[in-house]
């Protein structure tokens, strides 16, 4: 053997190791904090089930079978094998699909639901740091009950702080996530273990004959409960969203090492708890923790779920940009908060509506127990739907046979159905929140989707073929002025409307006209050398179409620069002048969509952020050609 084979695998460990340690602060920290909360709202919350050695054996057996069977061997064996180009999250999975017509109709319903998935996911967005935090700050009640009027307003105020802090970026913040997180999952593992050894029958949990035993006992207050034990898998859509961050290989690393043993060990200790002394059914997690240590450990599970929610509202941010990027969203303002790390971004009108969502929450809700009631069903109907579409994946993308891509895919909807059956029971205590969020966000994106739909066909149909415009540019032989000039448009055929008007209204052109196309791939990120295709279309005029992944912001500017760089004829930034149209929207048009959801899209128009900022365009280089559209 080499002597240079170990050096050539050092750094490669090295880097695994890292991105290993780096996951345990942005992937595991939403499931990393649920012991604050998940045992505590079976045998304490709104539908609390007694405290009998029975069912905290039935409890403890649906959480180990729970962890198993949908974190383990759903998601980091199965799930995040269905990578797109190494990114990961719901938008990545319905872009695996074929496109070809056979599917299209499929497709599109697959696509549908992916939607509504994500829109799921903003509702999981808003609850999360509202519970994390809360139920972190009520440790404070085990030390004194002097503390309970000031759970609230501190909630409030680490909430506040933990969103304005957000434009600052999570690069510096998220070197210590990772050791923060590491010291945390010891700690949860040397208190289950201590605990553990008090009472070790608790292990017998294990047995799924004790879950089968707990719904033969409990029947329907049973499947209430099952509703409770969903909290402890409540991470599993994030774990596939960062997939992209980390890659799968740290990923499972983290989980199986770490991430896994340690929620074990302090789950079976929380039930040790039980067993021993019923009477700590009010906050088993603190049980756990000697009187000394209260203060110390009511602080590092602050920063833990700090840290579980930073993971999320990042992951939010990064889903919104997906969705711009594939139409289903109207621009937004993205600040990238990194140069070295394309994914840290931060978009402020996000970030103030989850803030103002969540700390509305807290003061609705007032303790983590009632909150807990309007959370999970966001969370399985959203694993359902990747279930769903991990099966069309499998059987049309990587033509597995029909049992190879149903067997495991059966085995995985027993377990959302069953939890989401159990959610269902809980809408009425608060779960309708999540489900509004999710109608409101489904109901905008399909709007503004459909709205660009309709906007392009009415585009496509009142502009004339390209060949004919400059066949005609041709007979006519305009005066030509000094400089380029870069005309934007939706489709990559035909001829703008806002070359037409230009054209119409001034009656001459610069010596060189850009037409440009920014599509989006069904690709997280684009390759370099196919991001741009260059035509020349003679006369001096030109046709680009930069291809943008879905995790990329376009750069007007620099698509310009690289346009140069191949040999045509571009001025300089200071002699290029962008033409964009917009829009004046008129709801009294043909296109089939209702009246209000025209309305809807006009609001959502003529707010939506000035494609010069979302393109990155020079203010001082834009002119913009009012065009009235009947929708």
């Amino acid at each position: 053997m080499s002597s240079h084979a170990p050096d050539a695998k050092a750094p490669s460990l090295a880097r695994t190791a890292a991105l290993s340690l780096g996951a345990l602060g942005v992937v595991y920290g939403d499931i990393g904090t649920s012991p604050l909360y998940a045992i505590k709202e079976c045998f304490h919350g709104m539908h609390a089930i007694a405290v009998t050695p029975e069912n905290v054996l039935g409890v403890l057996s649906l959480i180990f079978w729970s962890l198993t069977m949908v974190i383990t061997v759903k998601y980091v064996l199965f799930i995040t094998a269905a990578d797109n180009r190494g990114e990961g999250g719901i938008f990545a999975l319905i872009e695996l699909l074929p496109r070809d017509a056979g599917h299209r109709h499929l497709r599109a319903g697959l696509a549908f639901l992916a939607l509504c998935g994500a829109a799921l996911l903003y509702g999981d967005g808003v609850i999360t740091p509202a519970i994390s935090v809360l139920s972190a700050v009520e440790g404070l009640n085990v030390a004194t009950n002097a503390a309970e009027p000031l759970v609230v307003p501190i909630t409030c105020v680490i909430l506040f702080g933990l969103f304005m802090v957000q434009r600052r970026g999570t690069a510096g913040i998220g070197k210590v996530f990772g050791p923060i997180m590491m010291l945390w999952f010891l700690v949860l593992a040397t208190l289950g273990l201590k605990e553990i050894l008090s009472a070790p029958q608790v292990l017998w949990a294990i047995n799924p004959i004790h879950a089968v035993d707990f719904f033969a006992r409990n029947h329907v207050h049973g499947i209430v409960v099952l509703g409770a034990v969903v909290l402890c898998i409540t991470g599993g859509e994030a774990l596939y969203a960062d997939l992209g961050h980390f890659g799968r290989k740290p990923i499972q690393y983290s989980w199986l090492l770490i991430v896994f043993p340690c929620l074990l060990l302090n789950y079976f200790g929380q039930g040790a708890g039980l067993l021993l002394d019923p009477a700590i059914a009010s906050n088993p997690f603190y049980s756990l923790v000697p009187g000394a240590l209260i203060y110390p450990m009511a602080a590092l599970s602050t920063a833990a779920t700090v840290i579980a929610s930073q993971a999320l509202i990042s992951g939010v941010f990064s889903l919104t940009r997906q969705a711009i990027q594939l139409g289903c969203c109207p621009r937004l303002r993205i600040v990238h908060t990194s140069s070295a790390m394309e994914g840290q971004i931060y978009i402020p009108e996000v970030n103030f509506a989850l803030m103002w969502a969540c700390i509305g929450l807290t003061l609705a809700f007032k303790e983590s127990s009632r909150l807990a009631a309007a959370y999970g069903i966001a969370v399985t109907a959203t694993m359902g739907i990747t279930s769903l579409l991990y099966f069309f994946v499998a059987r049309w993308t990587w033509k597995h046979s029909l049992l190879r891509s149903l067997a495991p895919v059966v085995v995985f909807l027993a377990f959302d159905l069953s939890f989401f059956a159990a959610n269902l029971l809980k809408v009425a205590d608060g779960g309708w929140f999540t489900l509004l969020i999710a109608a409101l966000v489904v109901m905008a994106m399909a709007t503004w989707e459909d709205g660009r739909k309709a906007l392009r066909q009415i585009y496509l149909s009142s502009t004339v073929p390209l060949r004919t415009f400059l066949a005609e540019v041709a007979v006519k032989n305009p005066l030509r002025v000094p400089g380029t000039a870069v005309f934007m448009s939706l489709s990559p055929q035909g001829t703008p409307v806002t070359l037409l008007h230009h054209y119409k209204h001034n009656k001459i052109f610069h010596e060189n006209v850009v037409i440009l196309t920014v599509t989006s791939a069904d690709m997280p990120y684009v390759p370099e050398p196919d991001q741009l295709d260059v035509q020349d279309l003679g006369r001096g005029f030109f046709r680009i179409i930069a291809r943008y992944g879905f995790m990329e912001t376009p750069n007007v500017p620099e698509v310009m620069k690289r346009a140069r760089a191949t040999g045509i004829p571009i001025d300089p930034p200071a002699d290029t002048t962008y033409f964009l149209g917009r829009e004046s929207l008129l709801t009294t048009g043909k296109a089939k969509m209702a009246g209000f959801r025209k309305s809807l899209f006009a609001l959502m128009s003529r707010n939506a952020r000035p494609a010069t900022a979302y393109f990155g365009l020079p203010p001082g280089r834009v002119v913009e050609l009012g065009v009235q559209v009947e929708l």
